[in-house]
């Protein structure tokens, strides 16, 4: 039976030496799914916005949106910790906002923790939520939601200037009082020195194999998503394929009256069915 995976086991892992893994989840059937599967955090993306909801991008997601798959999600999982995205412009306008958002998120969504983007400049931030005795965990590096910023989906962290700032932010960040830094598009040795340097753990996502854990959207990862394939990205199955062959033998099948056949159909007693016409 998998243990019950808290805030604190995030700093056990570390610990031990002992890798961390994540994966998105967005509604109750693949919520359930990984948790059986033993995963031992799910995240609550605003990635939902391309891979659920269609969006363009995660720039759409609102809170309300974070909230109701988190719900779902909850209602899936038994021990693995969930953590909500805090979407684009949720924590950006001020503390009090912020840490209603954040709350509404434990609240209502039943998340365990929260998820924010950035370094320095959301120290504060971060601050207030913990104080509201909220976890949270950061996120640096390729920050998906100033993609506009970035000038697209680059890789972060490569000339000195960029490294160092990086690295900042994550001690920075831990001062804060996050409890795991997630660590996105950066180069595999940037993260492990930011990883060699922290005391919490970090979680990567293209940054190579010397973070304490890794993190995949599941839609990518089981093939299911496929209008774009980040380079950091394994697929371990190729649901695309499975689904489209499944609906296309449904189709079929239900064109030429072979389903439902007779396992799939219920039957009524002679006698009163005489009694019908």
């Amino acid at each position: 039976m998998n243990k019950k995976f808290t805030v604190t086991s995030f700093a056990e892992c570390k610990q031990r030496n002992e890798k961390i893994t994540m994966l998105t989840g967005y509604d109750y059937s693949t919520a359930k799914l990984i948790d059986e599967a033993g995963i031992e955090c799910i995240l609550v993306g605003d990635s939902l916005g391309m891979v659920v909801l269609g969006y363009e991008s995660t720039l759409e997601v609102t809170v309300d949106d974070i909230i109701h798959h988190c719900k779902a999600v909850a209602r899936g999982t038994k021990n693995a910790f969930i953590v909500g995205d805090m979407p684009f412009l949720s924590y950006h306008i001020n503390i009090e906002e912020t840490i209603k958002n954040a709350g509404r998120i434990i609240q209502e969504g039943k998340a365990h923790g929260v998820k924010l983007e950035g370094g320095v400049e959301v120290v504060d931030k971060i601050k207030a939520i913990t104080n509201a005795q909220i976890p949270v965990m950061g996120h640096i590096g390729l920050t998906p939601q100033s993609i506009n910023m970035f000038g697209g989906f680059k890789v972060q962290g490569k000339s000195e200037e960029q490294a160092k700032k990086i690295i900042n932010d994550a001690i920075e960040l831990e001062k804060a009082g996050v409890f795991a830094i997630v660590l996105e598009g950066i180069p595999e040795k940037l993260a492990q020195i930011i990883t060699d340097k922290l005391t919490i753990p970090t979680i990567g996502i293209g940054a190579g194999k010397y973070c304490d854990g890794q993190v995949l959207v599941t839609n990518d990862m089981l093939g299911m998503f496929s209008d774009f394939t980040p380079k950091f990205v394994k697929k371990y199955s190729n649901l695309k394929d499975a689904i489209i062959s499944s609906t296309k033998e449904y189709i079929s099948e239900v064109k030429s009256s072979a389903f439902p056949s007779k396992e799939h159909t219920f039957s009524i007693n002679e006698e009163v069915l005489e009694k019908l016409y």
